[in-house]
């Protein structure tokens, strides 16, 4: 697990494969797919959704836990966008709904002085992101997708949807959300994947941008 990284830096980047009036939302290195690949670390976990919380912690006025019934009881929206996973792959016009992170946020006591948060999931991970880059429209705490609930695969109950940013950054089995006043690394940014990870400056690795193996996540289980 440890050394995906290295795994990834050993083969020659993909062709694109698209039409040129598309060419532009397709970061450089990726192959756009129609199935949905995937991917992740460990078991897949299963929930009862009656004990499930979701917690808000850290540089916040008090701790918080959301139960499934009051996250499924806030103002909720739909985003349709591409998104783009480290492994090469992409995917056009995803179909997500669920509570905008900024939404969620302006219900929580937030330290001003706050510029990151960190999402922990099952099993055992989490990644960080610039607080900044989770204020836009198109960021979801995300309940459904294609307008059917997750599925235990794809991060069910609930994950987070930040398509400007590489998807490891889109925690599925999300649990806890972390505001932090200084920023520390996640899973695999200390793992040698890149901090800020965006898939337009091809911001794969901490340390060189090698290339990334093009059939990687075509070896993984689709949807």
């Amino acid at each position: 697990m440890h050394g995906k990284a290295d795994k990834l830096k050993k083969v020659k980047a993909p062709r694109p494969n698209v039409d040129g009036s598309l060419r532009d939302r397709l970061p450089p290195g990726q192959a756009l797919t129609e199935r949905f690949p995937i991917l992740h670390e460990g078991e897949v976990p299963s929930y009862d959704l009656a004990a499930w919380r979701l917690s808000v912690f850290g540089a916040v006025g008090s701790e918080r836990s959301f139960t499934w019934e009051e996250l499924q009881a806030l103002p909720q929206t739909g985003t349709v966008c591409d998104i783009h996973c480290v492994t090469r792959w992409s995917k056009f016009d995803t179909e997500w709904e669920g509570v905008r992170f900024r939404d969620l946020a302006a219900l929580l006591d937030v330290d001003p002085e706050a510029r990151h948060v960190m999402f922990h999931a099952d099993q055992d991970y989490d990644t960080n992101v610039p607080l900044d880059d989770l204020m836009g429209d198109d960021v979801l705490l995300a309940f459904r997708y294609d307008g059917k609930p997750l599925t235990d695969k794809h991060g069910f109950p609930a994950r987070m949807v930040i398509p400007h940013l590489y998807f490891w950054k889109s925690a599925k089995w999300v649990r806890g959300i972390e505001f932090m006043k200084k920023d520390r690394s996640g899973f695999w940014e200390r793992n040698g994947f890149h901090n800020t990870a965006d898939p337009f400056r091809e911001q794969r690795f901490s340390g060189e941008a090698l290339p990334i193996p093009e059939d990687e996540w075509t070896k993984k289980e689709f949807d």
